[in-house]
């Protein structure tokens, strides 16, 4: 008896549950693509070297190329870090911006795809149950002997 009453919370759980895989499928699938984006975002602003003209005119755009260990090992000049050093700061800020951004993007759609329609279905679920036991039929009294 104790179990047919609490099957609608039994059947919820599993709707819930089950609903939740979609919805941790599609966020992964989602993270997966908007970081690999990002990341080679990231990496192509950090390979890129602006150069003056007169350090394109001494060859510099030789030994500037991929990322900073890369182009000190190639004999980049210091001031082309230095120029660029404010650029790939930014790069990077942005980057940690764009995280953050997926993250509360995803914080959003999981409680509007999964924890709004379970707290939903639970209180569709609450409803019929005060109106099934409202409209039950009260036990029938046996009369009283005088």
């Amino acid at each position: 008896m104790a179990g047919r009453q609490h099957r609608w919370l039994r059947r919820w759980l599993y709707v819930v549950v089950f609903w939740a895989v979609p919805v941790a499928i599609i966020a992964v699938r989602e993270i997966r693509e908007e970081m690999a984006y990002n990341r080679a975002d990231l990496q192509l602003a950090l390979t890129t070297w602006d150069l003056t003209d007169a350090q394109q005119a001494a060859g510099d755009a030789a030994k500037c190329h991929g990322d900073a260990s890369e182009a000190r090992a190639a004999g980049c000049p210091e001031a082309v870090f230095i120029a660029n050093a404010p650029r790939q700061q930014a790069a990077r800020d942005e980057y940690m911006v764009r995280r953050s951004t997926l993250a509360s993007y995803l914080w959003h759609a999981f409680v509007g795809y999964w924890v709004v329609p379970a707290a939903f279905l639970f209180g569709c679920g609450i409803v019929i149950a005060l109106i099934r036991r409202a409209l039950r039929r009260p036990p029938i009294k046996p009369p009283v002997p005088h």
